[in-house]
This record gives C-alpha cells, structure tokens and sequence, in this order.
C-alpha cells in the first residue's frame, strides 16, 4: 500500500507539471498582454513598470520556476485584476462560498441518485424503472445553464418562492444548490441501478430470495451493500469538479465564489490566477482519485490479495 501510495503521489506531480506547463506555454503563445493599451490607458514607462513589478520582463523558464517554487508553498503571487490582494487571500474569499453551495449541491444530487438508482432496482422493467431512468437520462443530458434559468423561471418568477440571484442568506442559497444537484444525480443513479442489478444475479443474493427474506432487506443489507464500487467511481471525481465552481451556475445566480475567475483569468490575461486556478483544480482531481483506489483497497480484501499477489 505504501509504495502504491507513492507511485500514485509521483504521478500525481508529474500530472501538475505537464497541466501548468500546457497552460503556461498556451497563454504565452497567444498574442498580446495583460497590460496593452487596449485593456488599459497606460503610458510605455507604465507598462515597463508593471511587467517589471509582476516579473513579465523575465524570460519564460524565469517565470514559470517562480510560479512553481510559489506554488509548493501556496503562494501565486497577485492578481492583476485585482491590484493589491495576494491570490491566496482572493482564494480564501471565494473558495469557501463555491464549496458551501457546491457541497450541499453534490450531497443533494448524491443522496436524491442514490434513492432513485435503489428504486429502479427494486421495480425492474416497471413503469417506476421507465421513469426514473427517463428521469436519468433528462438530467444528465440538460446544460446546468438550462437547468439554472428553468429554476429562475419556475421558482422566481412564477412562483415568487426563492430570490432570482445574490447571496445574502440561506434563501439565496437554494437555486443553486437545486442547479448542482442536477449535476450528480442522473450519473449517480444510472451507476446505483446498473450496479445493483449485477450484484442482486449473483447466487448468494439467489439463495437470501430463497430463504424468504423480504425484498427490500435483500436490496438494502445484501445487494446494496456489495454494489458500492461502481457509486464510488462516479461520485467521488465529481468533487474537485463541482466544489471548485461552476461558471455557468454562478453567473446566472451571481453567487461570488470562484467559478467566475476561471473566464475573467483568461479574458483579462491574469497569468497568476489562470495558473492556480489549473494547479488547484489538478491537484483536487489527482488527490480525488488517489483517496478513491486506496478506499477500494481498503473496502475490498480481494483487492489487497490480488495486489500482493502480483
């Protein structure tokens, strides 16, 4: 376990290099700056001036070593479109308000799955499974943009239940986090049907119907319980993804978290941000993935064997 564990951290590094390299050479490649005359009425002298401040007038291995050695102590460096504040103070504003909403999206859609996927198990071939998994379908397959106006339109405007947009307390909260748990739930209960169905043929699920137990019992103590793995694949990953902001969902809603730095990083050429908007975002997937294989191994025995083995 110990070497697999530093396998995957090596991986995990090399995976944050070639991402931030990628985008690194990308946003240098494309033509103009952050600070041309076109975003900003500044004089030559100026312009010397702010490249010199922020380490533009460097070369380019220059400045992605400086980049890299601020990362490994979570620093990034300043903002150029908010002059004066670190990055990780403008992180530490807006992380908390993309994590609340996000994470109370993605246990909502989580939980809402789950109970759908176990329902359409337990009525295979019925017009409660049609249903649900036309239900499924619906959901995964419809933008967050779309789902997040529909909401506006029944919710605000038609029914007057919930304000359309802000963040000034826990009403403003809901449409939001109804628009993130569109996200999981389609995926969530695809995966908790299918996987259900294969566990409940098995033949010690054949033998507990045998004895007489009630369905439900079988489903829950015996068939839910072996039929995890696959829920696990598709949840955990949907953690960075979700609980670093949506761009989408956030704009429509104005809530102020981080999603909205991930456009106006790229519109406004703030290299720093862009760079540790991608290192957050790869290092929260690869460390997402990691926890998951080592839930595995811890879960299953089989896994642990089979891995000693080899």
């Amino acid at each position: 376990m110990a070497r697999y564990v530093v396998v995957r951290s090596l991986s995990l590094v090399v995976s944050i290099l070639i991402a931030t390299v990628a985008v690194f050479a990308i946003m240098h490649a494309i033509p103009g700056g952050p600070f041309d005359a076109e975003k900003a009425p500044l004089t030559a002298a100026q312009q010397a001036n702010l490249m010199r401040f922020y380490g533009l007038d460097q070369p380019l291995p220059v400045q992605y070593l400086r980049f890299l050695g601020g990362a490994m102590h979570l620093q990034f460096g300043y903002s150029y479109q908010e002059p004066g504040e670190t990055i990780t103070d403008l992180l530490a504003q807006t992380w908390p308000v993309s994590a609340l909403v996000g994470g109370m999206g993605l246990l909502l859609g989580i939980l809402l799955g789950l109970a759908l996927g176990i329902a359409a198990a337990m009525y295979r071939n019925s017009p409660i499974d049609y249903l649900l998994t036309t239900l499924a379908v619906v959901t995964t397959t419809l933008p967050p943009y779309i789902v997040s106006i529909v909401l506006v339109l029944i919710f605000s405007l038609a029914l007057r239940w919930f304000p359309p947009s802000g963040w000034n307390g826990p009403s403003t909260w809901v449409l939001p986090t109804l628009a993130y748990a569109f996200i999981p739930v389609g995926s969530v209960m695809r995966y908790t049907r299918a996987s259900m169905l294969d566990v409940a043929s098995r033949s010690y699920v054949v033998v507990a119907r045998a004895k007489g137990l009630a369905r439900s019992h079988v489903m829950t103590r015996h068939v839910l319980r072996n039929a995890w793995r696959p829920i696990l694949t598709v949840t955990l990953p949907l953690v960075p993804a979700i609980m670093t902001g949506s761009i989408l969902v956030e704009s429509i809603f104005r809530v102020p978290g981080l999603g909205m730095y991930f456009v106006t990083s790229i519109s406004k050429r703030d290299y720093p941000l862009e760079l540790a908007l991608i290192f957050i975002v790869t290092l929260l997937t690869g460390v997402t993935f990691l926890v998951t294989d080592i839930l595995y191994t811890l879960l299953d025995p089989r896994l642990r064997l089979s891995g000693s083995a080899a």
